[in-house]
């Protein structure tokens, strides 16, 4: 048998792995979409991703919501298939603009030659608008809202994140924070120390942002210093009932973040939504890769040539591998996460579950708009939020419930769950994680200063570990959406599993690629806390 022939029982040998892997071909959704009822008992699809079709005027009786045969034109398109069928999908838009364009629903119908099919791995299903998890994911985003101009430096000493943290209980919210999906996982105490941080090992340790954001990155022969133009203070969008109905009919006009001139790092919670409202969906993992290399860090100790007296990596497990492969994974985590997205739960944006929520309070608030009509018949929102400590100072603020935007366009034109930002992380830091040895640590530790102005070396002593930090930089990014108004905590959580899970799938196949003598292994810890290892294409819980 001959080279070519190897190269193709390889090839086989890596299809088996794919088949053999469990997958599920049942996805489920959380119901709601045929659920939910109009006055003449019509579905109107309240809990699902509506934008960019036409709404309803505010002065009608369904106010807001979406015609109902448009959205079911979706379904059908995506039932079928038929790439026709999305060509003919009845758009809204205001006229003389053209409507804003949906964004790729027929991404998870496509197939990939490496890694687990995009329909193969399924997520929970999300939280129902009438659940009392969906009320703390609400609530966290109000108060998020509230402190976007909070320096992460200050949240020891500042008083609406006090409020936000008194307000954040088991007490108000009585399933919130979900706890992270393993078995015996404790829901700890939020704190000021702790509010809107991520959930996986290494997100509470030191500062808010993590080092990846914050270290140059070295670029070739340049360096590239993490600093960005500061979007304006008190920059909130979609905070007025007409022109939040006419983004969700699809309004296409893009406005521009309103940017001061000077540059700064990341230091405040606008400060990273606006990064990750621009970034490449994989730029801060192959930053923090290049960090890694430029301050030799240390590989997995049992990636091969780590202990060679005459071989290193280059073109495999060396810088040239890792950084390609960084990358690599985001296509295939985007299309898994998009067949979430429109084929399975269609869920709705926070920004129109705060439409819900203005049009449910609208009549019995301070300062009702008389034009608005109440929805008949209510909607199934949970009292948890209706009842909110923050809801009042949202509408002291901006004279709605809406929940205020970052963006100002709002969120984009796809459904909420999952989130594309949270499964690229997820896979990217994977690799990360998969390739440097977790228990290094950072080089040069940066905090914010705590006037807010910049940032500075952190004390003497504080050691943060290679696997925390990248742990840390997934839920920046992926909670950075979160900040700006355009996603829940649960799509977040979520996301970076189906992100791993990729990721892992990825590795499996490829280890059938390496040196028989010489087979691929390395050790890494998952976003659950628990510990595993590779032997070849084999996985092994430690």
């Amino acid at each position: 048998m001959g080279r070519h022939d190897d190269a193709y029982e390889i090839r086989v040998k890596a299809a088996k792995i794919a088949k053999d892997r469990d997958f599920e071909d049942d996805h489920e959704n959380n119901g709601e979409e045929n659920e939910y009822k109009d006055a003449d008992g019509n579905r109107n699809f309240i809990a699902n991703y509506t934008k960019g079709f036409r709404h309803h005027p505010k002065t009608d009786r369904d106010a807001g919501e979406v015609i109902n045969q448009d959205y079911r034109k979706l379904v059908e398109a995506m039932k079928s298939g038929d790439p026709d069928e999305f060509g003919k999908l009845p758009l809204g838009g205001v006229p003389p603009n053209p409507p804003r364009k949906l964004i790729s629903p027929q991404a998870g119908l496509m197939f990939d030659l490496e890694g687990p099919d995009s329909q193969d791995i399924p997520i929970r299903k999300a939280p129902r608008i009438d659940s009392a998890e969906a009320a703390g994911e609400m609530a966290e985003l109000y108060w998020m809202a509230l402190c976007r101009d909070v320096p992460f430096g200050q949240f020891d000493s500042n008083s609406i994140i006090d409020e936000a943290v008194t307000d954040l209980s088991p007490t108000n919210y009585s399933d919130f924070p979900h706890p992270f999906p393993k078995p015996g996982s404790p829901v700890e105490p939020i704190t000021s120390s702790t509010i809107f941080r991520g959930a996986t090992p290494g997100d509470r340790i030191g500062p808010y942002i993590s080092q990846f954001l914050y270290q140059p990155i070295p670029w070739g022969p340049q360096k590239l210093e993490q600093v960005q133009r500061k979007v304006k203070s008190d920059k909130d969008y979609l905070t007025n009932y007409d022109s939040w109905l006419k983004f969700q009919d699809g309004e296409s006009m893009f406005p521009d973040d309103d940017l001061e001139t000077n540059e700064r790092p990341i230091l405040t919670p606008r400060d990273l939504a606006r990064y990750v409202h621009v970034d490449a969906l994989y730029q801060a993992y192959l930053g923090a890769c290049l960090i890694l290399l430029g301050d030799k860090n240390k590989f997995d100790p049992l990636l091969s040539y780590q202990n060679s007296d005459t071989q290193d990596g280059f073109a495999v497990f060396g810088g040239p591998h890792i950084l390609s492969l960084v990358t690599e994974v985001a296509t295939r985590a985007l299309k898994a996460v998009w067949f979430q997205k429109w084929g399975v739960h269609r869920r709705l944006r926070p920004e129109a579950f705060g439409g819900l929520i203005h049009r449910q309070k609208n009549r019995d608030s301070p300062s009702p708009d008389t034009d608005l009509t109440h929805p008949t018949p209510d909607y199934p929102i949970h009292t948890e939020i209706l009842d909110s400590a923050v809801l009042p100072k949202v509408f002291t603020k901006y004279n709605s419930y809406l929940l205020p935007q970052a963006f100002p366009e709002g969120s984009p034109t796809h459904p909420s769950y999952g989130a594309g930002h949270a499964t690229v992380a997820g896979a990217c830091v994977t690799i990360l994680k998969a390739w440097f040895d977790e228990d290094d640590t950072t080089k040069n530790p940066k905090r914010p200063k705590a006037d807010g102005t910049g940032i500075e070396d952190a004390p003497p002593g504080l050691s943060l570990k290679v696997g925390d930090e990248l742990n840390k930089v997934a839920a920046n990014v992926a909670i950075g959406r979160n900040w700006a108004g355009v996603h829940y905590r649960s799509d977040y959580i979520e996301s970076i599993i189906l992100g791993e899970e990729i990721a892992l799938g990825v590795l499996q196949e490829q280890a059938t690629c390496y040196h028989k003598d010489d087979p691929f292994a390395c050790r890494l810890t998952k976003f659950n806390g628990n510990q595993i290892e590779f032997k070849g294409p084999k996985i092994i819980e430690i």
